[in-house]
């Protein structure tokens, strides 16, 4: 199977690289384009068998599955630049959550997939967000699950829990990325102790932790009772949690959901005014 990503920002680098080192499919089976040339050229300066295109429509033409990794407020003019390159036996898969497979099915003739990737899967783990389009042939579905779980978990989202599944899986890496920095930070403040071994402190407690949570020994709630010690330190420690949080997670997931509501109005006039 030929591979066409078109961009190669910081998503699609990751696609590309979890791609290939995942075992997914092999360098030379990809071919990339990117606005910024040098961005493309990284990546085939570390997987020597790339292809770079010339153009999307190159990419479209001499591709099976075809990634669009672009903003989302470029995807409409890719689509019309690539529409005469495509057949209805090819597949697109877009990886911005605003725009809908609906949207791109109706501009295109082939079958449609939505998938919302994570900053993890370039570790080969985490998940990945699947929406299949109506039209979406089954060999297609069942060939982009497969590619998925090379590198990741694919999980299928429906449409009206988009916004709330990426913040989850694919904002998430940066909001505890985040909270974890101002934890280092605390300790460093409070304590005294070097920055770095409160860091490595930390990294190490936060891989342990998600291990545990992998393998099965505790859930979230139970491991936090093993943990909590009645009248103990850690006690102490979730009171102040409780008394200061208080409603800043359900505020985080309003403000990401008036932003992707804003989003969605103005990809709606690009797709309508164009």
């Amino acid at each position: 199977m030929k591979i066409g990503i078109i961009g190669t920002g910081n998503m699609g680098r990751i696609l590309v690289e979890a791609l290939i080192d995942g075992n997914a499919i092999s360098p030379s089976s990809m071919m990339i384009i990117n606005r910024t040339k040098s961005k493309a050229l990284q990546l085939k300066d570390k997987y020597k068998e790339i292809r770079i295109g010339d153009s999307a429509g190159e990419i479209a033409a001499e591709s099976d599955l075809l990634f669009i990794c672009v903003k989302p407020f470029d995807v409409y003019s890719v689509l019309q630049e690539i529409k005469p390159h495509l057949t209805e036996n090819q597949c697109i898969i877009s990886i911005t959550s605003p725009i809908s497979t609906d949207k791109i099915e109706v501009n295109i003739p082939c079958s449609v997939v939505r998938a919302i990737p994570s900053i993890t899967n370039r570790a080969l783990a985490g998940v990945s967000l699947l929406t299949i389009g109506e039209m979406c042939s089954t060999i297609w579905k069942e060939k982009v699950e497969e590619l998925f779980t090379k590198f990741s978990v694919p999980v299928h989202i429906e449409d009206k829990f988009t916004r709330v599944a990426s913040d989850i899986v694919s904002c998430g890496p940066a909001f505890f990325s985040y909270l974890l920095e101002q934890f280092i930070q605390a300790a460093v403040k409070v304590s005294g102790m070097e920055e770095k071994m409160a860091t490595k402190l930390a990294t190490e407690m936060i891989i342990g932790l998600g291990e545990l949570i992998k393998q099965g020994h505790y859930t979230l709630s139970t491991l936090t009772e093993k943990v909590c010690v009645k009248g103990g330190i850690t006690g102490e420690g979730i009171i102040v949690l409780e008394n200061e949080l208080g409603d800043v997670f359900e505020h985080l997931f309003q403000a990401t959901n008036m932003k992707f509501i804003e989003d969605l109005e103005k990809i709606e006039d690009t797709f309508s005014n164009s």
